[in-house]
């Protein structure tokens, strides 16, 4: 079975040598785009296989996953980890709210309460979104047993203390990330790419100080 990094490769999903703006706001030189990964249903089952081949063996009733991403992950990872184990394992996702938080809606709560609960989501930078849903896990009764990413892009910063639950990677894909006043891309004068991450959003906002 290929690792997540030659999947996502296959499908154009790395992209290097240029000026990303994350989800968290943070920049960087390299992005891993996820979205180019999902329109690709036999990579993106692969990928799920990866997460349920990882705890096959760890006690889960659910997968959880934050939306938009996390949505698609934990239905394959639910899928692949039915079939390992022998028995339905279930798939629900948090939305997110206006303020960023990620909550159970659609009464989704109901199906964590009590269980042992896997939460999976794409990348992350800072772990902000995959601790929001964390919490909610745990405020609607559930046991986060383990958190996994597709890829860790800075294990300096995401760790288990950084998500509120023991954390893994399907893989490490370092790169530094800088706040955009520290960005030495921006400093070198390198445009913001507008296509795809968080760029346009970043330049609008710049736009309006």
């Amino acid at each position: 079975m290929k690792n997540v990094i030659d999947i996502l490769k296959s499908v154009g999903a790395v992209l290097e040598n240029d000026h990303f703006v994350g989800n968290s706001g943070r920049h960087m030189a390299a992005y891993v785009n996820k979205d180019y990964l999902y329109p690709h249903t036999e990579e993106t089952s692969q990928v799920g296989k990866l997460f349920a081949e990882k705890f096959k063996n760890t006690p889960i009733d659910v997968v959880v996953g934050p939306a938009v991403g996390g949505i698609i992950l934990c239905q394959w990872t639910a899928y692949h980890l039915s079939k390992l184990k022998k028995k339905e394992v279930l798939a629900v996702f948090t939305e997110k709210l206006p303020d960023e938080n990620q909550v159970f809606k659609r009464g989704y709560d109901m199906y964590v309460k009590n269980k042992n609960v896997l939460v999976v989501e794409d990348t992350t930078t800072t772990g902000g979104s995959v601790r929001r849903t964390v919490d909610s896990v745990k405020a609607a009764g559930g046991t986060v047993v383990a958190v996994c990413v597709m890829i860790n892009r800075d294990p300096k910063i995401v760790d288990d203390k950084a998500v509120g639950a023991p954390f893994h990677s399907l893989a490490i894909y370092e790169f530094p990330s800088y706040e955009s006043a520290d960005c030495p891309l921006c400093k070198s004068g390198v445009p913001v790419n507008t296509k795809i991450g968080h760029g346009k959003k970043f330049l609008e906002e710049q736009k309006k100080k």
